[in-house]
């Protein structure tokens, strides 16, 4: 994965910060953006040497992170053939988006009960990240930009459940895109329907809010089921498929 592909701190697919991570810590963080960005494509094998080795670190701190994306359903453990990225097929998408819209409706009741302005605002920033990666119309970087509007709504709501399971799920969909089509899709009205998520959070209208989520990603499951019955125009690029390369790990330790 090259440095222009790593996601920005403080944006999905990032855990909360720790004060001092492992090296086990910053190996799944690695990992689970290599798979976010396509690096590692989906159904493709892991080769602990070989990516132990890109990565600079031993292979056992590599299969200890490897076995945390093992159990965020991420990777996958087949005996005598080892691990390798999953694939998330038409038959589980209703149900990967059924829990993501449980858990990003239960948090923006929290988000609306409990986030500060500067939360509030954050999410805002999101999506004018949003507006201007439209107007790029580059397809990955405008569905980075809208998952992240997502994420950092659920992120306003202040629960750190909620958020580590956005974490994966968003993972997840990005999986889900990248199984069911050759073809990386977004809409170029993105920036529009979210439009109303930002409104209703600032109005602190929790129902509004809750009915917008699910609007949206409504259309985001018939999208990715049945793209031809949805009239919107995309922003379409082949779906990636470098060989996977990992950064080298240079762990820092801030001071408490």
């Amino acid at each position: 994965m090259t440095p222009s592909s790593r996601a920005p701190v403080g944006s999905a697919p990032f855990l909360s910060p720790v004060t001092r991570p492992s090296t086990v810590d910053l190996i799944a963080v690695e990992l689970r953006n290599a798979v976010y960005s396509g690096a590692l494509p989906v159904g493709s094998p892991i080769r602990e040497v070989e990516m132990s080795s890109q990565l600079g670190v031993s292979r056992g701190p590599f299969r200890e992170a490897a076995q945390r994306l093992v159990q965020e359903g991420l990777l996958r453990s087949v005996p005598g053939r080892g691990l390798s990225v999953v694939r998330i097929g038409a038959d589980r998408v209703r149900s990967l988006y059924e829990s993501r819209t449980t858990v990003e409706t239960s948090a923006a009741r929290l988000a609306v009960e409990r986030a500060t302005g500067a939360q509030v605002a954050t999410v805002r920033a999101a999506h004018d990240a949003l507006v201007a990666a439209e107007r790029s119309e580059d397809a990955r970087r405008v569905g980075d930009a809208d998952l992240n509007v997502h994420w950092s709504l659920v992120a306003a709501g202040g629960n750190p459940w909620l958020l580590r399971w956005m974490t994966t799920l968003i993972v997840e969909v990005r999986i889900a895109s990248f199984t069911l089509s050759e073809e990386y899709a977004v809409r170029k009205d993105a920036a529009e329907s979210h439009v109303e998520l930002v409104e209703r959070l600032e109005a602190r209208d929790a129902d509004g809010l809750v009915a917008a989520i699910r609007t949206n990603l409504e259309d985001a499951v018939a999208r990715l089921l049945e793209p031809e019955t949805i009239e919107v125009e995309t922003f379409d690029e082949p779906r990636p498929s470098p060989a996977p390369r990992l950064d080298p790990i240079t762990p820092t330790f801030p001071e408490p």
